[in-house]
């Protein structure tokens, strides 16, 4: 019965903050055609509203550790699911996201993200892919911002290992900048897929930047470690092995 009653409850969450979600967009859509201020507006009120929501309906509560970059940097986070996306969003101050292409066909978020000056590409051409990845991105930086990346290329469930793509290597590179870890949890509590909320403790990390610099292969060596470590570290805070079971 009561776990009938957080799927009932999980359910009526994610049902209402999509629903938000629409209102927000169209409410938003004049201003944020005018200027990117007002898409970025329109995300940070979604993003709190879903944190704030998140932890009264479903139990879920959120921290954000470490410093936060401010400048144009580069960021390479662990991504398990669509709330380490809203945590690190809510806390950067101007947030862009590498994307994958097909998102800018989704309602609200596609329009939105482009106005924000997200990155889309294309995942079936790799190499191509990276080269305008470099070339957009290069692009963008012109304005202030903060570029975030996910290094493993999708959302990874915890436990699970997937590699660390070379593109994160030559972004960082190629922009020589520094680049700041991010380590998380978040999987535990909100799934990459399913309907079920788990409470406890959800955190992203900010972990010490990687200096601009460094040599390919031991950047990536480096970012995979600091990842995987806290991340591990951060489920086991919570309850978890590193293979994400209780």
């Amino acid at each position: 019965m009561k776990l009938a009653w957080r799927y009932f409850i999980s359910l009526l969450f994610l049902i209402q903050i999509y629903v938000f979600m629409a209102i927000l967009g169209i409410l938003f859509f004049p201003y944020a055609l005018i200027t990117k201020k007002g898409a970025l507006r329109a995300c940070k009120i979604y993003a709190r509203y879903t944190i704030w929501c998140a932890r009264w309906m479903v139990g879920i509560d959120s921290e954000v550790r470490g410093t936060i970059p401010t400048g144009e940097v580069v960021i390479a986070a662990k991504h398990q699911s669509f709330f380490d996306i809203i945590l690190i969003f809510d806390a950067l101050p101007q947030p862009k996201f590498i994307m994958k292409k097909e998102l800018l066909w989704t309602p609200f978020i596609g329009l939105y993200a482009k106005r924000l000056g997200c990155i889309p590409v294309d995942r079936g051409k790799r190499g191509a892919t990276i080269a305008k990845m470099v070339k957009d991105v290069a692009k963008e930086f012109e304005e202030p911002g903060q570029l975030v990346i996910y290094p493993q290329g999708t959302r990874v469930i915890p436990g699970a290992h997937k590699p660390y793509k070379v593109g994160t290597a030559v972004l960082y590179q190629g922009l020589g900048s520094v680049c700041y870890p991010v380590a998380g949890n978040v999987g535990l509590f909100w799934p990459r897929k399913g309907i079920l909320r788990k409470p406890g403790k959800a955190v992203v990390e900010f972990l010490d930047p990687l200096p601009a610099g460094i040599g390919k292969k031991e950047f990536m060596e480096q970012l995979e470690e600091q990842i995987e470590n806290r991340s591990n570290a951060l489920m086991k805070e919570a309850g978890f092995d590193s293979d994400g079971v209780r």
